[in-house]
């Protein structure tokens, strides 16, 4: 059962590691970084979210049962 959390934890990570991808590539993001030189917060909270899910993920698919 660890496993299959695992790995549908890794496959959200994915998906949320993408999508911080697509925001940094917005109009707005790219307005955001010329102005105060960072990323929007949405960008920022994908990432942090697609990260941990993805650490997460691989923790439990490695120390699955």
């Amino acid at each position: 059962m660890n496993k299959v959390v695992g790995l549908v934890l890794i496959i959200v990570g994915a998906i949320l590691l993408y999508m911080s991808y697509e925001a940094s590539q917005s109009i707005a993001s790219e307005a955001s970084e010329v102005f105060t030189n960072q990323p929007t917060d949405s960008t920022l909270w994908y990432l942090i979210g697609g990260v941990a899910a993805v650490i997460i993920g691989l923790y439990a698919l490695l120390k699955g049962k």
